[in-house]
């Protein structure tokens, strides 16, 4: 039942194919938990790493690590490749490779903050539009001035820089309040106590490490381990959003393709859109619309398919649905949207289906000839090959030792960028301020000595001896005589000349 340009998803009336050709249509898989869309996704990852395309895809609960080792078929697999007539079934592994933002279960992703953007970052300190424009500001004066704003340190101090600066800044730029720029820094606290410092830095993540494929064809399946990560879900959700966007900015155009260059998985999608601007949803949709011709295909799962935009919704093609509860007025509207999203099938009712679906079933429709849905079929999902449940500790250990990124993204780069830059020029400036400040003091000092000095030689100049003073009083008893004379000539002349 395995063919070379179709991965077997199961059986329903006949056997159940997603061709590799319109793998990068994008999908969807969904249904309630524990109804089994962790084995689907893994059967999906399993066939695409088999058909030699790299996988990338969020482990929530550390489940997906299995596909790292040799599967040994329990029970309930070799029954259900037995009931669906799967001869071909076999225990297999596959290439894995193992990250995590935070750098404890898997090599560490980071990303700069240039690369990040100023969109996306504003999303994940949750800003509102006055602080997202401050922001904005701040990433065109990084520009402008050459500043590299590599991790949240140079974001700081250049938002300290525009502080100090802010009169010039805002008559350039525009308005920068200091209770924005204050706002800012304490969303950037908040997020650096949940380990996001980890992920913003350098070495940055190359994309070449993600699409990469072993001596036997296989793709790598690269594992994200999500499990402490899902306590920050918008660190998370702009995370993918920013690969998404990098996978799209810097991969060639390929048009139609063969088989997808990439098949990347979004668990727990909704964290995406939850409480998305829609500028932000917008943005999903431009990426996932257009980095289909990428050679990429995206595939959200989720609980429930209105959890994703119609916009969005409307993208993806290849869609698994298992089972959904529908016990209130809301989850009965759920079950029917669902339903509408599938081609008809004349023998069954498609929304009844999807709540009588056991664990392990779902409905199927995949793209077939000419880019068209496939009839809705009520499919059992064939069991994977590798194991089913998360490796031990120790065996993750020994892939992350032994995998071809080894040693690559373990060491923190931290070369000079806006806080080397900003710190020297703070220190020339306080250099400066001090070098003033010390001959301000000096010239203070000698103008102190100085009018110390001055009385005492005032006093020096008038000092007289006993012979000039002697002298000088003589001097004015004899002016004050001939002055008394020259009175009296002069009223003597007034008297006569009567």
């Amino acid at each position: 039942m395995l063919a070379d340009d179709k991965i077997f998803l199961g059986a329903s009336t006949q056997p159940e194919y997603l061709a590799l050709k319109y793998g990068n249509r994008h999908g969807l898989v969904t249904g309630a938990t524990g109804t089994g869309k962790t084995v689907t996704l893994q059967v999906m990852a399993e066939g695409f790493s088999a058909a030699g395309v790299p996988v990338f895809a969020a482990d929530i609960k550390g489940d997906l690590s299995g596909v790292g080792k040799m599967g040994k078929a329990q029970g309930w697999q070799s029954e259900r490749a037995q009931l669906i007539g799967f001869d071909d079934y076999k225990d297999d592994v596959f290439p894995v490779i193992f990250w995590d933002l935070f750098g404890r279960q898997g090599h560490p992703i980071r990303a700069t903050i240039s690369e990040m953007g100023a969109l996306l970052l504003s999303r994940m300190l949750n800003l509102n539009d006055t602080q997202e424009g401050v922001l904005n500001i701040a990433f065109k004066l990084a520009d402008d001035e050459g500043l590299l704003l590599l991790d949240l340190k140079d974001l700081r101090a250049l938002l300290v820089e525009i502080q100090e600066r802010s009169k010039e800044i805002s008559t350039r730029y525009g308005n920068v309040s200091a209770a924005s720029i204050g706002a800012i820094q304490r969303a950037l606290l908040v997020l650096e106590q949940q380990g996001a410092e980890n992920f913003f830095g350098e070495r940055a993540l190359e994309i070449a490490d993600l699409m990469r494929t072993d001596r036997d064809g296989k793709g790598f399946i690269s594992i994200l381990a999500a499990d402490e990560l899902m306590r920050s879900p918008r660190l998370y959700a702009t995370f993918l959003l920013w690969l998404l966007s990098e996978l799209f900015e810097e991969l060639p155009e390929v048009g139609d393709v063969e088989k997808p260059r990439l098949v990347f998985f979004f668990d727990e999608a909704h964290l995406l859109f939850d409480d998305a601007p829609k500028v932000l949803i917008d943005k999903v949709e431009q990426v996932v619309r257009l980095v289909r011709s990428k050679g990429v295909g995206v595939y959200f799962v989720t609980q429930n398919p209105v959890d994703i935009p119609e916009t969005v919704l409307a993208q993806l093609a290849n869609r698994v649905q298992h089972a959904l509860r529908a016990y209130t007025p809301r989850e009965q509207k759920a079950v029917r949207v669902a339903a509408e999203t599938f081609r008809p099938n004349p023998a069954f009712s498609t929304e009844d289906a999807i709540t009588q679906l056991g664990i392990g079933e779902a409905l199927v429709s995949v793209l077939e000839a000419k880019g068209i849905p496939s009839m809705v079929g009520r499919t059992l999902i064939r069991p994977p090959s590798a194991q089913v449940g998360p490796l031990l500790p120790e065996e993750r250990r020994a892939i992350i030792a032994n995998s071809p990124v080894a040693g690559l993204y373990d060491t923190v780069i931290d070369r000079d960028s806006a806080f080397e830059v900003l710190a020297s020029k703070a220190r020339a400036k306080q250099e400066a301020e001090e070098r003033q400040r010390i001959e301000d003091e000096r010239n203070k000092a000698a103008e102190r000595r100085y009018q110390a000095d001055r009385p005492t030689t005032t006093r020096r100049s008038t000092r007289q001896t006993p012979t000039e003073a002697a002298m000088n009083s003589l001097a004015r008893t004899m002016a004050n005589r001939l002055g008394d004379a020259l009175v009296r000539g002069i009223l003597g002349g007034l008297k006569r000349g009567r």
